[in-house]
């Protein structure tokens, strides 16, 4: 069977392999399902591992399968399988349960171990492959309707689970009714988190490098949010009129973190979750900061990774987007790359101008 793999720890190593097929009988309870891989979306968490900057293989193998977030179709159950039946279209969540009592309750994405299990990231294969096999609890469902779209569900958990933290957090309140949202970043996160806070009926502003007119700017008016360049407008410029309620920052530039936390109303909550490397450092006003958490009952956290619950509320979104405002996850499908053999365009294209989401088209839908 063929797969797009690495060699964890050796720079630019990805490479078209040759793995053995995956067997039902391989999971415990006969609960195995057999999937073949229509689509794998590919991101910068991919480019990373085979820039060899972190991500490790299974046990006792040398490489590591990539790909974290699939798309598919059963083809195989176990015995002890009744939630699906081959020709469905399913989603595998990525994270895998540890030993911490957060991963005990369903909810790995909180777990507090030191080693995590990631599939395609961290010490368990991903699926870039023609199959895999995988526990029915670790598969969500997908409706045949959004099959075209579908390859978004896992970068959606993302900004699903951001947001559900952040309204978790402000139960503390009794009454939280955001109004004003905003999104740093205006990839493929910034524009789904945009949509997920517009679903939900918030006013959202997304802020973005690139000044306007852009792609990314109008899907966002098309959806009713506003577009603001950073090289044009500050955060703190943007708040100043009325401060933000909710603020997602994804733009993996940590320094508007703390841009962020000085754009904040009054029990306002920063959901940080960019994921970023280096030895960046900025000056920042720590005392007008500090003040302003504490006078303000402001709340900040970090979120990352999603559990089951986030892919299911993401699929319920993926339909109520489809109704509200349709077309638009589609048209941020931009780069399909067509067969697992690809596999230098397939990292060439991330890099490419124009990008909202590429993808490997493994098989045809």
């Amino acid at each position: 069977m063929k797969a797009i793999a690495v060699v964890p720890g050796k720079k630019n190593s990805a490479h078209l392999a040759e793995v053995p097929p995956p067997q039902v009988t391989s999971v415990g309870a006969g609960r195995g399902v057999v999937v073949r891989v229509l689509r794998v979306g590919v991101d910068g968490t991919d480019r990373e591992i085979n820039a060899a900057e972190y991500g490790a293989a299974p046990p006792g193998e040398e490489i590591l399968i990539l790909g974290h977030e699939s798309f598919g179709v059963v083809e195989e159950v176990g015995r002890g399988v009744v939630e699906f039946r081959p020709g469905d279209y399913v989603v595998a969540t990525v994270r895998r349960p540890g030993r911490s009592v957060y991963d005990a309750i369903g909810r790995p994405d909180l777990t507090t171990d030191d080693v995590y299990w990631e599939r395609g990231i961290n010490l368990l294969h991903g699926f870039l492959s023609e199959r895999y096999v995988d526990s029915a609890d670790h598969i969500v469902a997908v409706p045949r309707g959004l099959a075209e779209e579908g390859v978004l569900l896992e970068p959606l958990t993302v900004a699903e689970k951001g947001i559900a933290e952040a309204f978790e957090v402000q139960r503390r309140l009794r009454v939280w009714h955001p109004r004003r949202a905003a999104v740093t970043g205006s990839g493929t996160l910034g524009l789904l988190a945009a949509l997920v806070l517009r679903l939900r009926g918030l006013e959202v502003t997304v802020f973005g490098r690139t000044p306007k007119p852009n792609r990314n700017a109008a899907l966002l008016e098309g959806i009713g949010a506003h577009y603001l360049s950073t090289g044009e407008t500050t955060l703190a410029e943007a708040a100043r009129p009325a401060p933000f309620d909710l603020l997602l920052e994804g733009s993996g530039f940590s320094p508007l973190a703390f841009d962020a936390m000085q754009a904040l109303a009054k029990n306002g909550v920063l959901v940080l979750l960019s994921v970023t490397g280096g030895a960046r450092s900025v000056e920042v006003p720590t005392d007008r900061i500090n003040l302003d958490f504490v006078l303000g009952n402001r709340a900040m956290l970090g979120s990352v990774n999603a559990s089951r619950e986030h892919f299911e509320a993401g699929v319920r979104d993926m339909a109520l987007a489809e109704a509200t405002y349709p077309g638009f996850l589609k048209r941020l499908l931009t780069h399909p790359v067509r067969g697992l053999e690809r596999v230098a365009e397939l990292f060439e294209t991330l890099g490419a101008p124009g990008t909202i989401k590429v993808f490997c088209e493994v098989a045809p839908l």
